[in-house]
Order: C-alpha cells, then structure tokens, then sequence
C-alpha cells in the first residue's frame, strides 16, 4: 500500500495534537522505554483493542525496526483509519534523539550527574553505598571491571561508580568495560553514542557469543549468559582487574527468590557478591542490589535517556534474553505476581528479600552446604523436643 510508511522527521513537523503513536512492541520491550506519550497495545491485542484508538487522529503504529509495524499499519487504515507505520521502529527514533543529544552532549552530562546528586540521592546513591559498605564489595586497591550491557541498570551503575570515586576515602580503580558479542551496527553506535553523553570511558572487546549460540535450541538464554560471564571474567582479569560488577538491582534480587521457589523447587537467592570458580582472585560484585528498578526508571525517564535492552539473535523484539540467563516472560509473570501480591500486602517486597535472611535451618527439612545435603533427621534425635 503506498505512503504506509513514514519517518519521524516528517511526523515532527505536525501538529502534537493531530497524531498519536501507538508502540506495538511487547512489554517486555516497553519497560525499556518508548517514544513519550505513546499508547502501549502489543501487536497480538492491536485487532481485538483498534476501537480505543481515535479515527479523527493520525495513528503512528511503530514496532522495533519498522516491519511488524507495516502490516499493522495496512490493517488499520483497510478499517478506516488514517495509519502509518514508522519508518524504522523505535530504533530509529532513538538514532534521531541520540544525535540530539549529542549536539548538547557537555549540558547533557552534567544534568545527568546533577541528577544523581541532587534529585535522586537519597533514591539511588545512598542505597548504592549503603550495598557497598554493608556487603563490603569495595575494598582498598580494588580494580573494579564495570560491565556495561548498554542498558539503563549498568549505564546507571558506572554513573554511580563515578560518583563514589569523587568522595571515597581510599584507592581504587575502575574500568568500564563493554563487550560487543555480536550486535548490530546499530545497537553498538547507540551504547557507545550514550557513553560519550554520559561521559564514561568506556574500553569496548569483541566476541562471537551471538553466533556461538545462534543454532542452539534448547536453553540459548542460559548459554549466552555463561558465555558473557567467563568472556568478562577473562577480559577483566587481563586488564589487571580483582573484581566485576554487574549491575543487578532490588527487583531482581526478590524476583530471583519466587522464580527460584516456583520454577526451580529450591529456595536461593541472587548474592550480592560471589567469588569466581573458573577464575582464581575474581570477584563478581552487585552493586545496585539495594536499588529499586522503579527508581531506574525515574532517572532514565527524567534525563530523557533511551538504553539498549538486549539485541541478540532470537527476537527481533530482544526481550528473551538477560544478563543472568533467565527468561524475561517468566520474569514478567513474578512481576505481576508481585504487583497484585502487593495490593493486599504493601510490605511483600520487602519480605521476600528479607526472607532469605532469615533462615531458621531448625525449621527447614534439608539443605545444602558446600554442595553437601544435610537432612533434619541428622540432628533430630540430639535436639530436645519443643515444650507446648
């Protein structure tokens, strides 16, 4: 169909009021932002929910990279509406607003840095020291590997680093470390366009994890984790490096707890720090492990920042994959179990976090240690029995 697609120069020269965007993207996809004011409808619910879209607006439907969105488009304007698709998806637009931003790209890093300070101290910080120093995860003379995926979590995670760099009371160094395992030109462009606007050096090394894993079909999330982890380690360890920090947050950590409970039978939970077994005197460190995601978010949000999110073979979307190997869809389900845990219980974050704390081995049948199963018969006979 013609004049189907177009760009958003062109949307930008209209009036606000006489078009709406509608992101067609999974939500997966969508928490990694979208273009402001945008409606969120996923494409499979687009057909059954077209009637909540006004007919007396341009509809701007946009997906990834602007092919799913083609075909939308063309459905909805067979129906009456005046649609279009957006010439090159949200990856495009991030392009655009990227190149705008590095246009400004001196007052862009110092409202990023301001922010931190200031606005959102007490949110991000403080809770990042707060993790640094009740899990020691910082010591003297440490040579700190920050391992940045090109998301809003790593991004904010060097910013912070920074910050405590300037106020810290002993040495230590840092290496923003970045690795290309295999994406697009694209995707490379937009996280090495961010460091120059957030103001991080970063040193940027290749891998063929991406390719590595392309053909694998059982449990490619998983592989490429591993592969990402043991090719940092590696890296980390050639550039002089004791330690790499991941940047891990507050929700992921109780989200790890219920996945591990409802999906893998055993109760764990993500360390705010681990001693590495394939690589002797290295570290794996999780800053952030006391930072809310939601708080992320109003950073990124506030500073008009637009972060990769994962960019690998399997998705044109990208949301299947995680730095931790696990499945972003069962992770959607524990966020939305949380979320309506939470309407009857404000506290039930805090408690699944706090949970793992507060292990009472007296009351668990077994566990195990150092990879060693204990049982409570074990003990049973020794132990007086409880007085009623």
């Amino acid at each position: 169909m013609d004049n189907i697609e177009i760009t958003y120069e062109r949307i930008k020269e209209w009036d606000d009021k006489s078009y709406l965007f509608v992101d067609v993207r999974d939500e997966g996809s969508v928490s990694y932002g979208t273009i402001p004011s945008a409606v969120c409808i996923s494409a499979i619910n687009l057909e059954q929910r077209k009637e909540e879209l006004p007919k007396d607006k341009k509809i701007i439907i946009y997906c990834a990279r602007g092919v799913v969105s083609i075909e939308l488009a063309e459905s909805l304007k067979e129906s009456g509406y005046d649609a279009y698709s957006l010439q090159g998806g949200y990856y495009r637009y991030l392009a655009i607003k990227m190149q705008e931003d590095i246009e400004n790209e001196k007052e862009k890093a110092e409202q990023i840095e301001l922010s931190i300070r200031k606005k959102f101290h007490k949110e991000l910080f403080s809770k990042f020291a707060k993790a640094i120093n009740e899990y020691e995860l910082v010591k003297e003379n440490d040579h700190i590997a920050v391992c940045i995926s090109g998301g809003k979590d790593s991004m904010l995670m060097a910013k912070l680093f920074q910050e405590l760099k300037r106020h810290n009371k002993f040495h230590f160094d840092l290496t923003f470390l970045v690795m290309d395992p295999g994406y697009s030109k694209e995707n490379r462009q937009l996280i090495e366009q961010n460091a120059r606007i957030m103001d991080i050096d970063i040193t940027v090394f290749e891998s063929d994890i991406f390719d590595a894993v392309d053909t694998i079909e059982k449990s490619p999330c998983y592989l490429c984790a591993r592969m990402r982890r043991g090719h940092l380690y590696k890296r980390a360890k050639e550039l002089g490096c004791n330690k790499i920090a991941l940047g891990h947050h507050y929700d992921d950590v109780i989200e790890t707890i219920l996945m591990g409970m409802l999906y893998g039978a055993q109760v764990q939970t993500m360390m705010p720090k681990l001693h590495s077994t394939n690589f002797e005197g290295m570290e794996l460190i999780r800053p952030l492990y006391l930072i809310r995601e939601e708080d992320i978010k109003h950073w990124r949000d506030y500073n008009d920042l637009n972060f990769l999110q994962c960019a690998c073979h399997f998705t044109e979307t990208c949301s299947s994959c995680r730095d931790d190997g696990s499945s972003n869809s069962k992770r959607l389900e524990i966020k939305k179990l949380i979320a309506e845990l939470k309407k009857v219980n404000p506290f039930v974050e805090s408690n699944i976090f706090r949970s793992v704390e507060n292990v009472n081995l007296s009351t668990v049948v077994a566990y195990k240690e150092n990879g060693v199963r204990h049982h409570f018969l074990e003990k049973y006979d020794s132990i007086k029995d409880e007085t009623f």
